[in-house]
């Protein structure tokens, strides 16, 4: 499972690309803080403020305000309707500010090799403000959690792999196809009651215009508040 990412990013960098096409580089800090939990019986929801600081973690790059509403038909399964709102800062110039409504399938696939395998599968339809197109988006995640001691959730090994393809051109720079892919690797840590801390590694590889491609090496910090 460790060989997996670092090879996956390989290909998906070297596949297809022209030989004119340049690759660009950043280091960056995501921190995402995220309240979840029961509303009343099945009906739930989450909601997460995500700053990202970029350009050798200098200054704010996005800021994402994410919430949906959601309802449980089973232990494994939740079906959400959620909005985003994006702001992506331009320096000397105005803010890009981006609109997304987005449907999200959280689904509990099994418990192979004694850990949890979860899918989570999400639709956006996307507004910004330099473009009047609607872009259609599909993401899917991939996700894997192990715990490092048996009969424990104190500290698990943790890995995903996410996937995005527009489905549309937009005439604010979406193309038809693969947009991007995000890969992590990194450690899942108990807090009281069914709160979780996930910090470690997260490799994004962006799809840019011209056939050029954008590499962000990401220390991801996520926190979990369940209630």
């Amino acid at each position: 499972m460790h060989r997996l990412f670092p090879c996956l990013t390989a290909a998906l960098m070297l596949v297809g690309a022209p030989a004119s096409a340049e690759t660009s580089q950043d280091e960056q800090f995501w921190l995402n803080l995220t309240s979840m939990g029961s509303i009343k019986d099945d009906l739930v929801y989450f909601a997460e403020i995500q700053p990202r600081v970029g350009d050798g973690v200098s200054r704010i790059d996005q800021a994402l305000f994410r919430g949906a509403l959601g309802w449980k038909f089973s232990p494994s399964v939740t079906l959400y309707q959620g909005f985003a709102h994006i702001v992506a800062p331009v320096e000397s110039g105005k803010d890009v500010n981006e609109e997304r409504s987005f449907q999200q399938l959280n689904w509990t696939l099994g418990k192979p090799w004694a850990g949890e395998l979860s899918s989570r599968t999400r639709l956006e339809q996307r507004w910004r403000s330099d473009g009047n197109d609607m872009g259609w988006r599909l993401r899917e995640m991939l996700r894997y959690e192990k715990p490092l001691e048996p009969n424990s959730d104190a500290l698990n090994a943790l890995v995903y792999a996410e996937g995005f393809v527009a489905l549309n051109d937009t005439d604010w720079g979406a193309r038809d196809g693969f947009d991007q892919l995000r890969s992590f690797i990194g450690a899942e840590v108990g807090l009281p009651g069914a709160s979780t801390l996930e910090v470690g590694y997260l490799n994004q590889i962006i799809n840019q215009r011209g056939g050029n491609t954008r590499v962000n090496h990401v220390a991801s910090v996520t926190l979990f508040f369940r209630h």
